[in-house]
Parts: C-alpha cells; sequence; structure tokens
C-alpha cells in the first residue's frame, strides 16, 4: 500500500514500525476539527482562485460527506496513514476521486495538526469554564444555607478559631475563581490561527490566512510561521492551569475526607458518591472525593512531560511533537470529570450542624477572643496572649474549657475580666463581630456571598 508521502521512497516500513510512528488511535479524537479546518482551507484555496470553483465545490461536498459520517460513527481509520489528517486524506480520495489530493495545496501536516489542537483546545475550554462555574453555583447555594452555621477553622490541622461553615465553601469558590479566570485569559493564546504556515516557511501559493483565520472564529493570525507550527505554549498554559485546578479540587476533596469521617462527623456524603467495603459491612467510603485527590497526580504529570518533551527541541516541527496530544486529550477527560462530580457531591453532601457546632463548644479554638478583649480594655496584646495562655493551660489541667472557668478564675487572671467575659468567648458571639472586610462575621459574609453571586451567570 502506497504512503501518501511515499514517492522518494524504494521500501516501506515494517508493520511494526507503521504502528510505533502511527498517531491516529489517538488523534481521531481530532476528526471533526480537522474536517473543519480543511472546509475553510478550501473554501479559502477556491476565493483565492487556486482551486475552479468546481474542485472546491466537488472537494467541499466530500468533507461534508465525511464530516457526517464521523458525526455517525461511520469512518473507519487505518494506521497504514499514522495520523488523522492522511486518513481523512485518503478517504476523501475515496471518495470524490483525484481532486480529493488538491485540498492539501498550499498547507502541511505542520500547520494542520497546529490548528486542530487551537480548534479542539478552544472547545473544550468553553466546556471547562461552564463546568468551573457550575461548581460555583454549587458552592453559592450551599455558604448561602450555611451562614450563620459554626464549625472549627484550622491552621497546621490544629483548631484555630470559629468560623462560619459559608465563609469555608466560599474560600473555594475564590479559587475556583481564579482558575476560571485563568483558562478565560488563556483562551486569547489559544484562539491563534496557524493555518497557512505551511511546514515552516509560509507557501508560495497565493493563500489568504486571515480568510481561513476568521472563517475558523480565530481572532488572530500567527506573524511567524516556524513558530506557528512549533508552539505548544498554548497546550502548556492549558496544563498548567489545569493542574492547579487539581490542586484546588484536591484540597477540597482531602477535606471533605475528613468531614465525612468518624473523627469528625461534620458532614455525610451522598451514596451516590461513595461505596462500600468487600469484607467490612459497616464502611461508607466517600471513593470519588479520593479519586479526583489521587488524579491531581496524572494531571501534574501530563504537564512535567510536555515541558520535557518541548525543553530540548529545535525550530520548528519535530515528530517529537506527536506526543503532544494524549496529555492533553487525557487532562481534558480528567478535569471534566472531576468538575462533574465535584459538583454533584458538593450538592448532595448533608452537612450536620450539630456536630459542627458541638465541637467549638469543646475546645479553645475561643481563646484570642479572650485575648481581643483584653487588648480592647487597654491591655497590651502581648501581655494579654499571656494570660490568656496561662488560663488555657489551667484548663488544660483540669480537663475543662475556658466556658467551664468560673468567674473567680477569670478575675485571679486579671482584673480586667468582666462578667461578659462568657457571651465574648460563645463561638456564635465570636464568629459574628469578626466582620471586617472579607472576614467569617455573618454580615461580612454575606456581603462576600454577593460578591460571589455577582462573578457568576445565570
Amino acid at each position: 500500500m502506497t504512503k501518501l508521502w511515499g514517492g522518494r521512497f524504494q521500501k516501506t516500513p515494517a508493520q511494526w514500525v507503521d504502528e510505533f510512528n502511527a498517531s491516529i488511535s489517538f488523534d481521531q479524537k481530532l476528526v471533526e476539527e480537522d474536517i473543519e479546518g480543511s472546509l475553510a482551507h478550501v473554501a479559502m484555496l477556491k476565493e483565492t482562485k487556486i482551486l475552479t470553483e468546481e474542485e472546491a465545490g466537488q472537494i467541499k461536498k466530500g468533507l461534508e460527506t465525511l464530516k457526517q459520517k464521523a458525526l455517525n460513527g461511520q469512518l473507519s481509520f487505518s494506521v497504514q496513514y499514522e495520523d488523522i489528517h492522511l486518513n481523512i486524506e485518503k478517504l476523501l480520495i475515496d471518495e470524490i476521486g483525484p481532486v480529493g489530493g488538491k485540498l492539501h495545496t498550499g498547507r502541511s501536516r505542520n500547520d494542520q495538526v497546529a490548528t486542530d489542537m487551537h480548534l479542539y483546545l478552544r472547545k473544550q475550554l468553553q466546556v471547562i469554564i461552564e463546568q468551573i462555574q457550575s461548581l460555583q453555583h454549587a458552592l453559592i447555594t450551599r455558604a448561602d444555607e450555611n451562614v450563620e452555621t459554626i464549625i472549627p477553622g484550622y491552621t497546621h490541622l490544629q483548631r484555630a478559631q470559629p468560623i462560619s461553615f459559608a465563609h469555608h465553601l466560599l474560600a473555594y469558590f475564590w479559587m475556583l475563581e481564579r482558575d476560571k479566570e485563568r483558562f478565560q485569559e488563556s483562551l486569547k493564546r489559544v484562539n491563534i490561527s496557524p493555518l497557512g504556515s505551511a511546514a515552516l516557511a509560509g507557501t508560495t501559493f497565493p493563500i489568504d490566512r486571515f480568510y481561513t483565520a476568521e472563517k475558523l472564529g480565530f481572532d488572530s493570525i500567527y506573524p511567524n510561521s516556524l513558530d506557528a507550527v512549533s508552539d505548544r505554549d498554548f497546550i502548556v498554559e492549558f496544563l498548567s492551569n489545569s493542574s492547579l485546578l487539581m490542586v484546588h479540587l484536591s484540597r477540597f476533596c482531602e477535606e471533605l475526607i475528613l468531614w465525612c469521617s468518624q473523627e469528625f462527623q461534620f458532614i455525610e456524603m451522598d451514596d451516590a458518591y461513595s461505596t462500600g467495603s468487600s469484607i467490612m459491612p459497616q464502611k461508607k467510603n466517600p471513593d470519588m472525593a479520593e479519586l479526583i485527590r489521587g488524579k491531581s497526580g496524572r494531571v501534574f504529570g501530563n504537564l512535567v512531560s510536555l515541558l520535557t518533551v518541548l525543553k530540548g527541541l529545535p525550530l520548528a516541527y519535530n515528530k517529537d511533537l506527536q506526543e503532544d496530544k494524549e496529555g492533553m486529550f487525557d487532562t481534558v477527560e480528567t478535569i471534566q470529570g472531576c468538575l462533574e462530580i465535584m459538583t454533584g457531591m458538593v450538592k448532595t453532601f448533608v452537612v450536620k450542624k450539630e456536630n459542627m457546632e458541638k465541637s467549638v463548644q469543646q475546645d479553645f479554638s475561643n481563646a484570642t477572643e479572650l485575648a481581643d478583649y483584653l487588648a480592647k480594655k487597654g491591655l497590651p496584646f502581648r501581655k494579654a496572649h499571656e494570660v490568656v495562655g496561662k488560663l488555657v493551660y489551667q484548663c488544660i489541667e483540669r480537663g475543662i474549657y475556658l466556658n467551664d472557668l468560673s468567674f473567680e478564675d477569670y478575675k485571679l487572671a486579671h482584673h480586667l475580666f468582666d462578667k461578659d467575659v462568657y457571651e465574648v468567648i460563645n463561638p456564635y458571639t465570636a464568629v459574628n463581630k469578626r466582620n471586617s472586610e472579607g472576614g467569617t462575621g455573618f454580615s461580612a459574609v454575606q456581603k462576600q456571598l454577593q460578591l460571589a453571586k455577582s462573578k457568576v451567570t445565570n
């Protein structure tokens, strides 16, 4: 079977070499984008009179037939033709005859594959941005329900200060907002057309790159043909942004896993996002959250893999760049799946408010309130910190908490304590008073919620 590029070769590769060289097993995902790019290219060839109207019409009709077959799952691809581009060209020639061979006039597989990936990633980014926004909506809904639900806030995984559960959830909203902005910002580097750069040096045919760019909905074209066919920055940026998104999802999953444990009992995960044990009948495992946490590793790996491929490549195209696609496809599928499952988990987990509020009654997370109380009465904060630290130590020695101390205990610790001290150390009061901008006070959280709602569209 003759290769479409085989004119100067006297031997054909062995079957196993063909298989090693081919990318059709994975780049067939680009079939729609490849045909879309070819339709724009043939329209330009007609517009510039490089092809006759009749030739362009035949090719257009053949491509549209292939597109419909692709949508119906009726196209078969062969390793013999290596990649999606040569497979489509061969199928086109089979469909309409030798005139199909004129489609490749004025372009190369180098600019063709780059165009396909720009089109593919543009489409997928729009899906991902919408999915992030759906997760943000879910977080807003749950935060709205839990403004006055109190939960321990942690530093070093040690109880620090009581906070609004809504405040905690909204911290992830803002992480996702930055993720969304990064993907949105990256679109302007994705939405550039390399088509017409040919192999590396442009072409002698009088093509119109601006025509194809407009036809394909690109904002601009690459001004340098070498850069156009060798640039994979837009994929690296996507993988980098995806890695940071997965960091945020993984951190959230870690907390969900902790919160639904017997030790915390702050939430219960919905059955749809949990599994059981084959040996322990009582188990309800947060497997979906664990999988998302684990899948962060494969996304990070895809980023490192592509950076490693690119770091030593001379200009322009090299076959190494065939390794750019699988990691991109895998990352798209991974983060889209993770976002969908994460949204479902957030929408459905049960908040155990009583357990959360009970927990802040049985710790020392209200100690800072006491120090602030004394500082507001004129005691230097560092001295106030020392006084309260000694009270905490007394409580630990006696196996009690700050709200269990008698008023006499407080008076012995410092004369500035008054009977209002018990109201001050009430966790609800402690949270409600923290209304500095961006704080956990209920009024501040309501204000934050309004801002969050303004960041997402319906």
